[in-house]
């Protein structure tokens, strides 16, 4: 049986990564008269890359590294205007409304008959306003925001709650951070891939017996029937 399922929130539950997608073409035609957007945007995932363990995911983390690469881009000589709108655009993602995904709101109600854990990463102040704007938070019976979804995070969020690895399930769009980690405790790992996947996001499909892959969410409940079924 498996006693509680995880899943992730960022394009799992809601849609996310299609603004950081839109928000860097701008970035990008911002910057046109110093690179190629395919130059810039190289260089903004290596500027990401290295400032991951200063900033950890999320929003400002990116804010500032657009920053970062706008001035190396330049060297030195952006002006106040370009940084002050690269701001603005970061707030506008800070402020945009949460779009839950389809089927996201059925699949919840299927699967309310054992405990929900949503486990999200990135940064705190801004998942939180997430959970709380999707009007989904009383669905859960916790909400766990990590730095990061390593192995170690997932045993301590899994020892909190007094549930054994190899009676868990954690479903969501990254086989790197939703997948991967779950299937090394001995968990279920099920990937419901959507949009476009950050580049840092990217990792192969594992060859694992308990690794799954879905259309959507909506597929989820019946997964659990048939695996618990056998």
């Amino acid at each position: 049986m498996i006693r509680a399922i995880g899943l992730d929130a960022d394009d799992t539950l809601w849609e996310n990564e299609t603004f950081f997608r839109l928000t860097e073409g701008e970035f990008c035609a911002m910057l046109s008269d110093h690179a190629e957007p395919d130059h810039i945007a190289s260089r903004l995932i290596d500027i990401e890359r290295a400032n991951l363990e200063r900033y950890g995911y999320g929003i400002k983390g990116f804010m500032l590294s657009m920053v970062e690469t706008a001035i190396q881009l330049t060297d030195g000589a952006v002006d106040g205007r370009t940084i002050a709108r690269i701001l603005e655009l970061g707030q506008d993602m800070l402020a945009h409304p949460v779009d839950l995904l389809p089927g996201v709101e059925r699949a919840l109600d299927d699967l309310s008959d054992r405990p929900l854990i949503l486990i999200t990463k990135g940064d705190l102040m801004d998942q939180e306003r997430k959970v709380a704007a999707s009007g989904l938070a009383e669905r859960f019976a916790a909400v766990e925001i990590l730095a990061d979804k390593t192995p170690e995070a997932y045993a301590r969020v899994l020892s909190a709650h007094d549930v054994d690895p190899r009676d868990f399930l954690m479903a969501g769009n990254s086989l790197k951070s939703d997948v991967i980690p779950v299937l090394e405790l001995g968990g279920w790992g099920i990937h419901i891939p959507h949009g476009p996947t950050w580049v840092l996001e990217h990792a192969e499909e594992p060859d694992a017996p308990r690794f799954r892959k879905l259309a959507g969410i909506a597929e989820l409940p019946a997964l659990i029937r048939g695996i618990e079924q056998g």
